[in-house]
């Protein structure tokens, strides 16, 4: 472990001048001085020897986890399956929402360490960034190097045990879903593509594609924010784009609603003229209107999970657990309406009933 010693020696300055800078307690350094010995003390991962010796200690009782916004569904029921073991095992649990800057996640990571914090979790999509992703990796190498724990949920290439939704399998699952019922003319809401989740749900949905032999063209993905507002502009923009389609596959729940309440505005049925599906199966798909065909991940067990890993002993290697997933049929989703002839409806024409069929609620 690097030493108040080494920070002084490159520092250029005595070890008493960098206890008194680190500690706070001298006010008589220059701004100058004392930025050069901070800048030393990231370089070095410089953890001061009572906090070192604090994060050694049995007793520590507070986990950070950082969440990219815990008002998310998503985030809201991993956090409830974590802090439900945080609490039978007399941790506290502190919440930090990154609203998915990364400069923001590091910052927490930093100032958990600082906090003796007993274990770091970090819950949501990774970036496909490597200078971000190396610098975070870093910052968890130095917290763990320190006998702090990291468990990781959803993200690919970061120290510490993993557990990751099967959003691959996910994403192929109701994409296939969507083609099994006859639908050839279908758009993509789509996430932020430098997130690791909408890669791997797109990954999922292209296999899907190419097994049925109904190819994507990408003018029909449309890239938006992984909200219900971002659901509702991708939709308008597919929709006034290709008025024909006859799906639309929502990389989230949340999207989906936007989705849903964009046709409702316009007056489009669904699943009559236009199906809707999303992804996580939120408590609240199934009191849509219609309620809504989807993929259900085990988030409150997921939670559970990451902090179960992050209180035990460390592994020899990092451990990987894959959170299954599960296709739910629900009204959101139906074959495409036809007519006489079998060819699709045109967008305000009704189909008969018969060719309508309503997916059975699971």
């Amino acid at each position: 472990m690097t030493t108040l010693a080494d920070v002084a020696r490159q520092a250029g300055v005595s070890p008493a001048t960098v206890s008194r800078i680190v500690s706070g307690s001298s006010k008589a350094v220059s701004d100058e001085l004392r930025e050069r010995v901070l800048k030393v003390v990231r370089e070095l991962h410089y953890v001061p020897n009572a906090h070192a010796q604090l994060l050694a200690r049995s007793d520590r009782t507070t986990v950070g986890v950082i969440v990219h916004d815990v008002s998310d569904p998503y985030f809201a029921e991993i956090t409830r399956g974590l802090q439900r073991v945080a609490a039978e095992q007399g941790r506290l649990v502190i919440i930090c929402n990154s609203y998915r800057d990364p400069d923001r996640e590091l910052a927490y990571v930093e100032l958990l360490r600082a906090q003796q914090a007993e274990a770091i979790i970090l819950a949501g999509s990774g970036y496909l960034d490597p200078a971000f992703t190396k610098a975070l990796t870093t910052q968890l190498a130095a917290f763990a190097a320190t006998g702090g724990r990291v468990t990781v949920v959803g993200r690919h290439e970061l120290v510490g045990d993993a557990v990751l939704p099967a959003n691959e399998e996910g994403g192929f699952l109701i994409a296939s879903a969507v083609f099994d019922a006859g639908h050839r003319h279908v758009g993509v809401l789509a996430a932020p593509p430098e997130l690791t989740t909408t890669t791997d749900r797109l990954a999922g949905l292209r296999r899907a594609a190419k097994e049925k032999r109904r190819p994507i063209p990408r003018r029909r993905i449309c890239y938006t924010s992984f909200d219900r507002d971002g659901g509702a502009a991708a939709a308008a923009a597919l929709l006034d784009a290709e008025p024909h389609l006859t799906a639309l596959i929502a990389m989230n729940d949340t999207m989906a609603t936007g989705a849903l309440s964009l046709l409702r505005e316009r007056g489009i049925s669904v699943p009559g003229e236009v199906s809707v599906v999303g992804f996580d199966d939120m408590p609240i798909a199934r009191d849509l209107t219609p309620s809504l065909t989807t993929v259900r991940l085990p988030l409150i067990e997921i939670g559970a999970r990451a902090i179960t890993l992050a209180l035990q002993a460390p592994h020899r290697t990092p451990r990987r657990e894959v959170a299954p997933v599960e296709l739910v049929f629900r009204e959101s989703l139906a074959p495409p309406a036809t007519g006489r002839n079998g060819h699709a409806v045109t967008r305000g024409s009704v189909a008969p009933q018969g060719n309508r069929p309503r997916a059975n609620e699971r």
